[in-house]
């Protein structure tokens, strides 16, 4: 068996690896390269990979840095089956068409702006594509084990988010195991990861490497963010990713607000895409902690807010109230229209829940910036900048050392660490060597392994 490491190594996006024995060929993962632009242009360098040899792509789950290049795979011509579990299916449903969407937006504002050096930017695929590219997915279901030529292959879940798994694939007397993105054993919404069976090598994420999570109560944090801005008679702005954050949020508010921990106050969840995610999870309850109970009381807590014109009316509203929007990191969305009106409002309270990339709209306010330019114009930032901490969905490296001791591992067992920026995976090769008997090594970029 023959791996060729084709994204989500030395970084944390691209996660893209071809998996050969004998005659079969399947990729694990379909992922864009996102971030720094010398990563995003390797999406439109093209895959080193014969789509008519292409027997099928495996997803771990469905984040775009893990399915976002299948639209490119279809338009060049692939047309086999993608295998993943039925709640990555859905969710994929919502985010590929909402990335070849966002793309034509971007290269018709570019064009537009006469940004960059082509004269008519063309976007890496458009919502078409998208849309079609979904009828080759396949759903199985966790611990179903299916075939595909020479290899038995079946997904283990593993948290994270809804439909998680760390592919396995047995093939020639060996079992290898693609982590994806492994979830924490506490949290907050999704069930734990289940602990691995015996395999011969294991590509492990390392996106916490080298960091741990802060311990400091999430529910305490959120409650007194609240008090505080409704005593101060202000807007609570929280910006927010549509998959997995805007649930565990609406979540928590609920649940504060049900044990008096906060007042009842007007909540708004204003992201047409994180409303088709809720709805998912509330589908898919069983795959995390919630209860039907817990779902149907959040949807009743929370107002959504689909349209256009719902959204423009919030700016109607005089008393306290929440909105929770997209995007996390403040980079597009209809966040950006709250910013613009109430950035400058002393009263306003804007907290961030996420991890911020420099360069963001995000970083930059929670780095006390004095002013955002959005759509064009400086807005002054005179609004309580807060953070949210603990609600990342990844395990930290203790976390995942842990998992690893639980599982069925052999001490013959090798790791190649991938999805993580280079001192995440200097810190995780160096934790799980110091603590545990694997052989660890960090995975490079189009590096060819025969297991």
């Amino acid at each position: 068996m023959k791996i060729t490491f084709l994204g989500g190594t030395e970084t944390v996006t691209g996660s893209k690896f071809l998996v050969s024995s004998g005659a079969t060929q399947v990729l694990v993962d379909c992922g864009l390269f996102q971030g720094y632009k010398w990563l995003r242009e390797r999406n439109w360098q093209g895959l080193p990979v014969d789509r008519h040899r292409l027997n099928a792509v495996i997803l771990t789950h469905a984040h775009l840095d893990h399915s976002g290049y299948l639209p490119v795979l279809y338009r060049d011509g692939y047309r086999g089956p993608v295998y993943c579990h039925p709640a990555t299916q859905a969710l994929c449903g919502v985010l590929l068409p909402d990335s070849g969407h966002l793309q034509e937006e971007d290269a018709r504002y570019y064009s537009r702006h006469r940004i960059g050096k082509h004269a008519h930017p063309e976007p890496l695929y458009d919502r078409v594509t998208a849309e079609r590219c979904l009828k080759l997915l396949k759903p199985v279901e966790f611990e179903q084990v299916f075939t595909i030529g020479e290899m038995k292959i079946w997904l283990h879940p593993v948290g994270h988010i809804l439909g998680a798994a760390c592919v396995i694939i047995e093939a020639e007397g060996k079992r290898v195991g693609f982590s994806g993105d492994v979830g924490r054993p506490d949290d907050l919404f999704m069930r734990p990861p289940k602990p691995l069976p015996e395999l011969h090598l294991l590509m492990l994420e390392s996106t916490y490497g080298n960091r741990r999570h802060d311990k400091t109560d999430p529910y305490e944090q959120l409650s007194e963010v609240v008090n505080e801005t409704v005593r101060g008679g202000g807007v609570l702005l929280i910006p927010s990713f549509a998959v997995g954050r805007a649930q565990v949020l609406q979540h928590m508010l609920a649940t504060l607000m049900a044990d008096n921990r906060i007042p009842k106050m007007p909540i708004f969840l204003d992201s047409p895409m994180a409303i088709d995610v809720s709805d998912i999870y509330c589908q898919f309850h069983a795959l995390h902690r919630l209860s039907t109970a817990d779902c149907q009381r959040m949807c009743r807590t929370v107002k959504y807010v689909e349209s256009v014109e719902g959204s423009q009316a919030l700016s109607e509203l005089l008393y306290p109230h929440i909105i929770i929007a997209g995007s996390g990191m403040v980079t597009g969305g209809r966040i950006l229209h709250h910013l613009k009106r109430l950035l400058s409002n002393h009263r306003t309270t804007v907290l961030l829940t996420g991890y911020q990339v420099g360069g963001t709209r995000g970083a930059k306010m929670q780095q006390g910036a004095e002013s955002v330019k959005i759509h064009g114009e400086w807005i002054a930032n005179r609004a309580h900048i807060r953070t949210l901490h603990g609600l990342s969905g990844h395990g930290d490296y203790v976390d995942i050392g842990h998992w690893l001791q639980a599982a069925a591992l052999k001490p013959s067992t090798k790791i190649q660490l991938i999805h993580g920026e280079p001192d995440a995976l200097e810190g995780m090769r160096d934790h799980l060597r110091r603590t545990l008997p694997f052989e660890v090594e960090v995975a490079g970029y189009r590096h060819i392994l025969t297991v």
